[in-house]
């Protein structure tokens, strides 16, 4: 989703995207295509037949002969004289059944019209929830690096403004260029068959409406993608700035936020007179050349016709033909069919642009690689037999096993999961060549906590990402149960880790389905076993609907630490043998956390427990407290020890050294 592309490369870009719009509709709507395709073909064909009805037949066989007759004295009643005498040469039929066939082909052209729009309107929905669905669907399987890389306003922006767009150029745009390239065809092949003299003045006003719509249409093209791009950017802004209002506000940031603002929206501006100023010149300039090329028609028409200039068309190769009334009629309607779908074209090219520019937009996020999960190694319901070994089952026990296929085709094997983690000489890095830790060796038995201290930007949260897999290690290991968990499926993995993150992010929806997201098949008593065990439950007691207020904005009518708790209480009904702490209480009070600590005792025992802290006193019965500064272990030990060595932990505790 870069918008720093070269020109060709988006053109090509664009191409490939309409060539998979294209094969979409295909695999999904192919009969609903081609009785589109061939409903167009009717109305532009039975345009072109009223225009030969009109010249070819009325005039020139009912109303010139009629008119005729009244110059000879045949008639004093040139009307009487054509409904009661006069007959088409060319269908045998008199005047009121050639305009009911007039009729006719009215209304089959109207009905038409009404099936391609309708089912066009169909596939055009069709698409975009498909590709709605496709975009979730893909979004759910990127990396967490995805998001890091792209603001939320401009994913959002794929969804909502690219992929309108284009709905718009499938229901509207595409219809009416087909039918317009149609049409005009269909007018110029009539016009070959009726005057090649003709024909060539419409062929030469043409080709230069052509290039004029091609001049200006490439030109407002490239600013239109500009300014689709830049209203990415622009909601990513916005989006961003409401939700940091608060900090806005705390810290005065308004007059500078809205500068920021005025930047952003002044280049959409200046990229949007762009394109619209070239798109405005053009639909005036190719309209005052269809009216050239009419009156051309007209002018030189009228002189062959009081000339008597023989013409000459397919339909008369050898004989040739006089000019007639009828036919410059006819041919001026023909002019009309040929260059009015040119402007109309011109008017759908910007929207097809944009179109095409989101498409790509939306086709480069569908395109973005998913994560890569080459595990095998899964977690299953277990059972234990009569020799303590698991033995897995269907229902839900309370239990996991690890289930370990081999790849040499011996037997599978099951072991407990128990909680053992060990982190062996691993480095990392966001970015390659910018390592951000140093041989990192970690070791946890099942059921020890292991505390991470040190200053902001030290590395601890990472190495918690690094056990999730949300990121990859570039050298060393990291073994789960003495699995390498390149082995365990990323999901497997993750549902065997509890995470209370430093952000607390909660949905909209009710307090208890907020708290069922850790366990969704979860009992309503669990919900409040699991809040109860958080300390959750008292403030939950006196919302306004208890465990059915609904939550809106991530929990904003909530205070921090209610949201967190909430949080641990999701953790607790997930019920992990490993938990990870990323500053769980650091929104708490001290009172509160006091009341958190009794809880998170019961929820961290027996499980293997990783804590990030910055309130030292929260950590000091850890197993093992590891000290990092720049991505480096540069400590290790009990509370007891640390201190007793004096070294950076002691400081820290005794307030020498600030963990900031």
């Amino acid at each position: 989703m870069s918008t720093n592309k070269r020109p060709e490369v988006m053109k090509g870009a664009r191409k490939g995207a309409l060539k998979r719009l294209f094969m979409m509709i295909m695999k999904d709507y192919p009969g609903y295509f081609f009785l589109v395709t061939f409903a167009i073909m009717v109305v532009a064909f039975a345009g072109v037949a009223n225009s030969f009805f009109v010249g070819n037949i009325l005039i020139d066989e009912f109303i010139q002969p009629s008119l005729d007759a009244l110059e000879a004295g045949l008639t004093t009643n040139a009307y009487t004289y054509m409904l009661n005498n006069v007959t088409s040469t060319t269908f045998g039929i008199g005047f009121v059944p050639s305009l009911m066939v007039l009729g006719g082909i009215f209304i089959i052209g109207i009905l038409a019209s009404y099936t391609y729009n309708f089912f066009m309107a169909y596939i055009a929905q069709g698409i975009q929830k498909e590709i709605r669905d496709n975009l979730f669907d893909h979004m759910q399987n990127l990396p967490v690096s995805y998001f890091d890389q792209h603001t939320h306003g401009d994913v959002m922006s794929v969804y909502t403004n690219d992929v309108d767009s284009l709905r718009e150029m499938l229901a509207r745009s595409i219809p009416m260029m087909t039918s317009s390239i149609v049409t005009m065809f269909a007018a110029f092949v009539i016009m070959l068959f009726t005057d090649f003299y003709l024909a060539i003045v419409v062929l030469l006003v043409g080709v230069l409406m052509f290039f004029l719509t091609k001049f200006f249409a490439s030109r407002s093209g490239r600013h239109f993608i500009k300014m689709q791009m830049e209203l990415g950017r622009t909601n990513g802004y916005i989006e961003e700035m409401i939700s940091g209002q608060k900090v806005v506000k705390v810290f005065n940031y308004e007059k500078k936020n809205v500068e920021e603002f005025k930047k952003h929206n002044e280049e959409l501006f200046t990229q949007s007179v762009q394109a619209n100023r070239y798109a405005n010149i053009l639909m005036p300039a190719v309209n005052q050349l269809g009216n050239l090329q009419y009156a051309l028609i007209a002018l030189i028409g009228g002189l062959f016709v009081i000339n008597g200039v023989k013409g000459l068309g397919f339909s008369d190769l050898l004989s040739g033909h006089i000019y007639s009334m009828g036919l410059i009629t006819s041919f001026l309607l023909y002019s009309k069919s040929f260059t009015q779908p040119i402007g109309q074209m011109a008017m759908q090219l910007n929207t097809v642009t944009m179109a095409l520019a989101g498409a790509s937009r939306i086709f480069a996020m569908t395109d973005e690689p998913v994560e890569i999960d080459e595990g095998y190694v899964e977690l299953v319901n277990a059972r234990e037999d009569e020799n303590g070994n698991p033995v897995e089952v269907s229902e839900h026990t309370g239990k996991w096993a690890w289930k370990h296929p081999h790849t040499d085709g011996s037997q599978t094997t099951y072991t407990w999961l128990k909680g053992k983690i060990n982190v062996n000489g691993v480095d990392f890095g966001y970015v390659p060549n910018k390592i951000v830790l140093h041989d990192i060796t970690v070791y946890a038995e099942p059921g020890q906590k292991i505390a991470f201290v040190g200053p902001t930007g030290a590395g601890k949260t990472t190495i918690t990402n690094l056990l999730n897999r949300f990121y990859d290690i570039a050298d060393g290991k990291i073994r789960y149960d003495d699995i390498n968990i390149n082995k365990i499926k990323k999901a497997d993995l993750r549902r065997s880790l509890g995470m209370v993150f430093q952000d607390t992010k909660l949905f909209t929806g009710t307090v208890m389905e907020n708290i069922r997201y850790g366990k969704l098949d979860a009992s309503d008593e669990e919900v409040y076993k699991a809040a109860k065990l958080a300390n959750a439950d008292t403030f939950i007691q006196q919302l306004p609907e208890g465990y059915n207020t609904v939550l809106k904005n991530g929990g904003a009518s909530l205070s921090q630490g209610q949201r967190q708790l909430l949080a641990i209480a999701r953790v607790a009904i997930a019920n992990p043998p490993v938990l990870i702490l990323d500053e769980a209480t650091s929104s708490i009070d001290s009172r509160t956390e006091a009341m958190v600590t009794k809880g998170m005792d019961a929820i961290m025992e027996g499980r293997t427990v990783f804590v990030i802290a910055h309130r030292l006193s929260t950590i000091k019965n850890s197993d093992v407290i590891m000290v990092l500064d720049h991505g480096k272990i540069i400590e290790r030990g009990t509370h007891d020890e640390l201190i007793a060595k004096k070294g950076t932990y002691y400081q820290l505790y005794t307030g020498a050294f600030e963990l900031e």
